[in-house]
């Protein structure tokens, strides 16, 4: 498995080792084959972004210094919070495949919560913990957009 820099040019397919779902001829949706292919690419991009936050504490304990020039130390602290912030939204991340992985265990995975059509593979793929179909979320955004002015 790739690990560092690598990793984060990879797409979640290359990263889980899974080459794109093929659905063969008459393949009912969200059968068992695309639940496990979907699990798996979960679980692997789960990994990944569990091994970042390790390479993050593990970085900040070496690199951690009283630099005693203000400049140095004021560098190090901006580096050191950029840092946390992108682990903090992968943390939520985290939490947020953790759902999709519920939601696969019970078979209320690849339909839209709002109008329950099918999400679709390659949305899925893209994008593996949506859950609204692409007009709803389409719909969802310009209501945003709406609302902020």
């Amino acid at each position: 498995m790739p690990t560092g820099k690598e990793s984060k040019s990879l797409g979640l397919l290359a990263l889980a080792g899974l080459e794109p779902y093929q659905p063969k001829p008459d393949e009912e949706y969200m059968n068992d084959a695309q639940m496990e292919h979907f699990r798996l690419l979960l679980k692997a991009w789960r990994n990944q972004l569990r091994e970042e936050v390790d390479r993050t504490v593990s970085h900040m304990k070496d690199e951690a210094a009283n630099f005693p020039d203000p400049v140095d130390r004021a560098a190090q602290e901006e580096e050191f919070s950029l840092e946390l912030r992108t682990r903090d939204r992968e943390r939520k991340l985290i939490k947020k495949i953790e759902k999709t992985l519920k939601r696969i265990e019970i078979d209320d995975f690849g339909f839209c919560d709002q109008c329950g059509i099918e999400i679709g593979i390659r949305r899925l793929e893209a994008r593996p913990t949506a859950d609204l179909c692409i007009d709803c979320k389409t719909m969802a955004e310009i209501k945003e957009k709406q609302l902020q002015g």
